[in-house]
């Protein structure tokens, strides 16, 4: 396989692995386990003196080609694969804090991230602090001589706040922490964060990499050092494994992860661009915009905008709803980056269980709603819009 070639092209042929049928479709092995010729042949396998899979909850080779795959994407040196995003997320976290370290988190992240690194690390009597990610000062403030592990969204959910990847880094490598970046907003086509010096890249990849509603899935990337020496025994030990028809499923879509990509981030824009001269809505937060408030910092580390855009409703609840409500082609679901267009009320959905402080906090009001762009016709999800708007009270 050639080093030279560009994402779309990886995105089909790279890290396939044939039988010896020569199958055209990478091969699904649903298999537990693996077999040996010999009683010798499984010791040395066993003792990493051999190269082969063992059991399904340590690898596959379907899983394995997802993860070449996603590495050649990526730029990393090693990935693997899990059951969901939320299981890479915990995992990159919990593999490599003890009681007695501390972590520094994003504040605006996703609920359930919130979750490991504020709830449920501390009752394995590990500290957190969240801080407002947008200012590095506030990160530099929040760091211990014991702090072990840095963790945020950027883009984040659902409000588009972008925090600074490489400014977060640099601070990271200063007290020997390690920088743990949720990507799955920006894709990994539109932003690169260990080129811009994270330690570990985290995705559900249920999201884009999937992108038509159809399993779960998450994968874990780093260099090879940090997957067999912190991660490995981790996974290899608490079995957040991915299985192999997932992997299988997210190897095809994976393979037209760019088209779509390029079709949402072009609806989400002319949605964008719609909505900001609308008289009912209040703010609208798109990356790809020139008035997003960290335009400087994307102009550094994202190459495109994104697949979605937070809105503010000026009649807060009741108008987010009536807009809801009225459309048509987009559909309500909490999930995103799907092939259909998808809107949802972080409020009362995705950010429910926080306090109504904490979510003024995070710039999430009760007209805030999050709009997920699809792959359809761009002109229609605009009218869709429209008619929408137009049954919202003024």
């Amino acid at each position: 396989m050639s080093k030279t070639w560009r994402p779309a092209t990886q995105l089909v042929h790279g890290g396939t692995l044939r039988s010896q049928y020569g199958e055209m479709s990478e091969a699904i092995y649903l298999t537990q386990g693996f077999v040996y010729e010999n009683s010798e042949a499984a010791e040395a396998r066993f003792k990493g003196e051999t190269e082969g899979f063992i059991y399904a909850r340590y690898g596959s080779p379907t899983n394995a080609m997802f993860e070449k795959r996603m590495c050649l994407l990526e730029g990393a040196e090693e990935g693997r694969a899990t059951a969901s995003g939320m299981a890479a997320v915990a995992a990159a976290v919990l593999c490599q804090v003890k009681a007695g370290d501390h972590i520094v988190a994003a504040r605006a992240v996703f609920g359930s991230c919130r979750y490991v690194v504020e709830t449920l690390a501390p009752k394995y009597g590990v500290e957190c602090t969240l801080v407002d990610g947008r200012s590095l000062e506030n990160w530099e403030k929040a760091i211990r001589p014991n702090t072990k592990v840095m963790f945020l969204e950027s883009p984040t959910n659902p409000t588009l706040e972008v925090v600074d990847v490489a400014g977060v880094a640099k601070l990271a490598n200063q007290v020997g922490a390690k920088l743990i970046v949720d990507n799955v907003f920006a894709t990994p086509l539109f932003q690169k964060p260990l080129e811009l010096g994270a330690h570990i890249v985290v995705y559900s990849a249920t999201k884009h990499i999937d992108g038509q509603g159809r399993c779960l899935g998450g994968i874990v990337l780093s260099d090879k050092k940090w997957i067999e020496e912190e991660f490995q025994e981790y996974y290899r030990h608490t079995g957040p494994a991915m299985s192999p028809f997932n992997a299988w499923t997210l190897l095809k879509g994976i393979e037209t992860l760019p088209l779509r990509v390029r079709q949402q981030t072009e609806n989400a824009a002319a949605v964008a661009d719609f909505l900001a001269a609308h008289p009912k809505v209040a703010k609208v937060i798109y990356p790809g915009r020139k008035d997003h408030p960290q335009a400087d910092i994307i102009a550094k580390q994202m190459t495109g905008g994104s697949t979605l855009v937070a809105v503010e409703l000026k009649g807060g609840k009741d108008a987010a709803f009536a807009l809801q409500n009225g459309l048509e082609i987009t559909r309500i679901s909490n999930n995103l980056g799907d092939s259909r267009s998808l809107i949802t009320h972080p409020g009362t959905t995705t950010h429910k269980n926080l306090t109504e402080d904490a979510r003024a906090e995070l710039g999430i009001s009760p007209g805030t709603v999050r709009f997920s762009a699809g792959i359809e016709d761009t002109t229609d999800l605009v009218e869709d819009f429209a008619r929408a708007l137009d049954k919202v009270s003024a």
